[in-house]
């Protein structure tokens, strides 16, 4: 399946692009990131972000489907 990804702050840092179009076989939210984790280094545990797809805030476990828009939120800080 491909999917798209979205990434902010730190995230895009490490992966050195805002976002880009990948194929895997990942099943669920999870499963992505963990693949793209061990891609890029994200340092982030999935307990300490959000995951929107499509859209739409949702679960990690929530399954995922060819062509969805995956975004991974990093927590921030602001002043």
């Amino acid at each position: 399946m491909n999917y798209r990804l979205l990434y902010f702050a730190s995230l895009c840092d490490a992966a050195g692009c805002a976002g880009e179009t990948i194929s895997s076989n990942a099943p669920d939210a999870r499963a992505l990131y963990a693949e793209l984790a061990a891609r890029h280094g994200f340092a982030f545990t999935p307990d300490r972000l959000r995951v929107a797809v499509n859209g739409a805030f949702t679960g990690w476990d929530t399954r995922l489907a060819d062509n969805d828009e995956v975004v991974f939120l990093p927590p921030v800080s602001g002043g």
